[in-house]
């Protein structure tokens, strides 16, 4: 797919507007990162891959739930997401497994516990099982990656011209269908629709978006599960009973695969429960770090 421009993208990420924004930033192979290393010296790291639409602010709760139980974190906004670049390349699997790895590396981390959901998840399962020692443990959360590719979508994305067409045309309101799904309570999903419809006022947005839709494997990935249970790392999966996205249908057929240590639902919780349910997920993390 081409790259554009589309509608209601009036912002440019350049230098001079990233001195306006929050966080850090760290030019790697691909194209710059916008990052947040935070959290008390000497503790444990914990990295955080968020999925398709997520930018570093959305484990902001999170994070500082972490802070306080001696954890830091690393958040970090994959490209096309938040404040990092809408980069012009194929938004499949290695890029960004490339991205985390060389973030990790630039900031010389040590073993740390890798924590994904949604997408992310998938991305969190391929870094640790390409480079096994860099995680101490992996937490997976709402995890993607076990449903079939929608007849129609893979009709429509399969076509770099229909890709661009659809994309140009209806990719903001595909985007605000999407993040409607997400959260149970609405009073925080009009608060992720808010922080994500800013961050996609950067040029490339949409692009961005669609590229990783139509590159990015997030279908049939059983053996991606089925692999990351043979590594002996210890792993925790974390599922919201309401999740309409990713939903705990595949509950059984995950914990199958993966074989985790751990298991927890969190009822009363929809998609994104680092976002919905920070204290009872940062709860979970400590105590599964601390048994780990």
């Amino acid at each position: 797919m081409k790259y554009f421009v589309a509608a209601g993208e009036d912002r440019q990420l350049d230098a001079a507007t990233r001195r306006t924004l929050r966080g850090d930033y760290i030019r790697l192979s691909d194209g710059v990162t916008h990052y947040e290393l935070a959290g008390p010296a000497g503790g444990d790291v914990v990295v955080l891959a968020g999925g398709l639409t997520i930018p570093l602010f959305y484990w902001d709760e999170l994070a500082v739930e972490l802070h306080a139980r001696g954890l830091r974190t690393l958040a970090y906004s994959g490209y096309g997401r938040g404040y990092s670049d809408r980069v012009v390349a194929r938004y499949d699997e290695a890029l960004f497994v490339r991205q985390l790895r060389e973030l990790v590396e630039h900031l010389d981390l040590p073993a740390s516990h890798v924590v994904g959901t949604s997408m992310g998840a998938l991305i969190a399962m391929a870094y640790v099982g390409q480079y096994v020692g860099s995680a101490a443990t992996l937490t997976l959360v709402g995890p993607a990656g076990l449903s079939r590719r929608p007849v129609a979508q893979k009709l429509l994305l399969g076509n770099d011209i229909a890709a661009g067409v659809a994309a140009k045309g209806f990719g903001r309101r595909f985007l605000e269908q999407h993040l409607g799904h997400n959260v149970a309570d609405p009073y925080r999903a009009a608060a992720l629709a808010a922080m994500i419809g800013d961050a996609s006022r950067y040029e490339g947005s949409i692009y961005a978006l669609f590229e990783t839709l139509q590159h990015f494997p997030l279908f049939d990935r059983a053996e991606l599960y089925r692999h990351t249970g043979t590594l002996g790392v210890p792993t925790q999966l974390i599922w919201g009973r309401q999740d309409q996205v990713t939903p705990i249908s595949s509950l059984d057929q995950v914990r199958e695969l993966l074989r985790p240590s751990q298991c927890h639902v969190i009822e009363n919780c929809g998609h994104m429960a680092p976002f919905e349910r920070p204290l009872v997920v940062a709860d979970q993390l400590a105590t599964f770090y601390r048994s780990a």
